[in-house]
Protein backbone atom coordinates (compact mmCIF):
# COMPACT_ATOMS: atom_id res chain seq x y z
CA UNK A 1 0.00 0.00 0.00
CA UNK A 2 2.86 2.65 0.65
CA UNK A 3 3.93 2.12 -3.35
CA UNK A 4 0.14 2.36 -4.49
CA UNK A 5 -0.81 5.59 -3.36
CA UNK A 6 2.42 7.35 -5.18
CA UNK A 7 2.04 5.66 -7.82
CA UNK A 8 -1.69 6.42 -8.04
CA UNK A 9 -1.03 10.29 -6.74
CA UNK A 10 1.65 11.09 -9.53
CA UNK A 11 -0.87 9.66 -12.48
CA UNK A 12 -3.31 11.45 -11.22
CA UNK A 13 -1.03 14.79 -10.78
CA UNK A 14 -0.01 14.08 -14.37
CA UNK A 15 -3.16 13.56 -16.11
CA UNK A 16 -4.92 16.83 -14.28
CA UNK A 17 -1.67 19.01 -15.10
CA UNK A 18 -2.34 18.27 -18.79
CA UNK A 19 -5.55 19.30 -18.73
CA UNK A 20 -4.74 22.57 -16.74
CA UNK A 21 -2.43 22.93 -19.76
CA UNK A 22 -4.55 22.41 -22.29
CA UNK A 23 -6.99 24.53 -20.97
CA UNK A 24 -4.65 27.26 -20.40
CA UNK A 25 -3.10 27.41 -23.84
CA UNK A 26 -6.68 27.34 -25.49
CA UNK A 27 -7.55 30.22 -23.53
CA UNK A 28 -3.94 32.02 -24.06
CA UNK A 29 -5.03 31.57 -28.38
CA UNK A 30 -8.63 32.71 -27.85
CA UNK A 31 -7.23 36.05 -26.23
CA UNK A 32 -4.24 36.06 -29.15
CA UNK A 33 -6.72 36.06 -31.63
CA UNK A 34 -8.45 39.74 -30.78
CA UNK A 35 -4.89 40.86 -29.76
CA UNK A 36 -2.66 41.68 -33.11
CA UNK A 37 0.25 42.75 -30.86
CA UNK A 38 0.38 39.58 -29.05
CA UNK A 39 0.47 38.04 -31.87
CA UNK A 40 2.96 39.66 -33.78
CA UNK A 41 4.82 39.55 -30.20
CA UNK A 42 4.62 35.57 -30.75
CA UNK A 43 5.72 35.39 -34.59
CA UNK A 44 8.77 37.56 -33.72
CA UNK A 45 9.82 35.02 -31.23
CA UNK A 46 9.44 32.08 -33.55
CA UNK A 47 11.61 34.57 -35.94
CA UNK A 48 9.28 35.64 -38.30
CA UNK A 49 8.37 39.32 -39.10
CA UNK A 50 4.52 39.95 -40.39
CA UNK A 51 3.77 42.60 -42.24
CA UNK A 52 0.33 44.22 -42.08
CA UNK A 53 -1.52 41.49 -45.05
CA UNK A 54 -0.21 38.71 -43.56
CA UNK A 55 -1.26 39.55 -39.60
CA UNK A 56 -4.78 40.24 -41.30
CA UNK A 57 -4.42 36.49 -42.49
CA UNK A 58 -3.02 34.75 -39.47
CA UNK A 59 -5.90 36.66 -37.44
CA UNK A 60 -8.27 35.24 -39.72
CA UNK A 61 -6.57 31.87 -39.90
CA UNK A 62 -6.83 31.71 -35.96
CA UNK A 63 -10.52 32.72 -36.00
CA UNK A 64 -11.37 30.19 -38.36
CA UNK A 65 -9.88 27.63 -35.82
CA UNK A 66 -11.98 27.62 -33.20
CA UNK A 67 -10.41 26.70 -30.08
CA UNK A 68 -13.63 25.49 -28.44
CA UNK A 69 -12.45 21.98 -28.10
CA UNK A 70 -13.86 20.94 -31.33
CA UNK A 71 -11.59 17.77 -32.92
CA UNK A 72 -10.36 17.71 -36.34
CA UNK A 73 -9.44 20.51 -38.93
CA UNK A 74 -11.48 23.34 -39.40
CA UNK A 75 -13.71 23.55 -41.92
CA UNK A 76 -11.95 24.15 -45.65
CA UNK A 77 -8.84 22.97 -43.90
CA UNK A 78 -7.14 19.60 -44.05
CA UNK A 79 -6.06 16.94 -46.88
CA UNK A 80 -8.54 16.59 -49.38
CA UNK A 81 -9.24 12.72 -50.01
CA UNK A 82 -8.96 11.91 -53.73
Amino acid sequence: MQYVIPIITLIVGLVGGFFIGVYYLRKQMEKMQNDPQMLQKMAKQMGYNLNGRQMQKAQQMMKNQQFSGKKGPAQGQGRKKK
